[in-house]
């Protein structure tokens, strides 16, 4: 029999009646004790997604067969799901460039242990954050970019994160805008921050077009990297009050701040497994 432990399930199907009481039914039946549920009814997509923390039993079958039984339940209700080990560490890959204070953070909540993932490779084309990172005893792979073969570069970026296999790769304000053929590769599974409250002021120094607009509220937008840039499914926001009183650097500063947390919360939901993909959209079980 299966040790007992904790697994979450995932599920997205058309929305219709009777799927929670299945499944509830399902994992009754093989010795399955719920810990934690949230579910969503999409009224535009109709769609449904659940997530499920679950404990195995004496009696539930090792998971690899109750990933077998539960096939029939899925194709009744023409599931897409998954089974996650919930004490498995995600395996991430951080890219970044020559600002450091999403990385730090995420350094600091790793070291600390209170983001639960591994941190197997950190990427750049620059050398700035080398020191830092290798302190934390982290392998650090310098790529300097050559403008003229940005395709090789991104080989070697895509060689590492394929060596360290990686679950999810974080733009930590990696300053580069990546190819389509990398945005496929990393389709689901790679996570940008942006320095502004998306869909507004994109481009270059965000907060100094929102300083000349004159706005009231900065923010910072986490998302998943497509090959639209900036336009991926966002996965967090937050935002700060400002006034006439603040200057553009000091909307920067306070950027970072809002940057680093919001950063930091994709990739704690992404890793628990609690963001779902609804078209172009995200539901986070928060």
């Amino acid at each position: 029999m299966a040790e007992k432990k904790a697994w979450v399930l995932t599920i997205t199907c058309p929305d219709t009646v009777g799927i929670v009481s299945t499944v509830a039914g399902f994992l009754s039946q093989y010795d399955c004790f719920i810990t934690e549920a949230s579910q969503y009814g999409d009224p535009l997509s109709r769609r449904f997604f659940l997530r499920i923390v679950f404990q195995t039993g004496a009696m539930t079958p090792h998971i690899p067969e109750l990933r077998k039984l539960f096939t029939l339940v899925a194709s009744r209700f023409q599931m897409i799901w998954q089974i996650h080990d919930a004490s498995r560490k995600a395996k991430v890959v951080i890219l970044v460039s020559k600002f450091g204070h999403c990385l730090h953070d995420l350094l600091h909540r790793y070291h600390a242990g209170s983001l639960p993932i591994q941190i197997p490779a950190v990427i750049s084309n620059h050398p700035d954050m080398q020191g830092i990172v290798e302190w934390h005893g982290i392998p650090y792979h310098y790529f300097p970019l050559d403008k003229n073969d940005k395709p090789a570069q991104e080989a070697k970026v895509l060689e590492v994160i394929d060596s360290a296999g990686a679950d999810l790769v974080v733009l930590a304000r990696y300053m580069q805008i990546l190819s389509t053929e990398m945005c496929v590769s990393l389709q689901g599974r790679a996570i940008n921050i942006h320095h502004s409250f998306l869909p507004s002021f994109k481009g270059a120094k965000p907060y100094h077009q929102a300083h000349a607009r004159g706005v009231k509220i900065i923010g910072a937008t986490a998302h998943y990297v497509t090959a639209d840039l900036d336009e991926g499914p966002i996965i967090e926001q937050g935002v700060e009050r400002v006034d006439h009183t603040h200057t553009p650097e000091e909307l920067v500063a306070m950027g970072r701040d809002i940057e680093s947390v919001v950063l930091a919360r994709a990739v704690r939901w992404h890793t628990e497994h609690r963001v779902l993909l609804n078209g172009s959209r995200t539901v986070v079980f928060r």
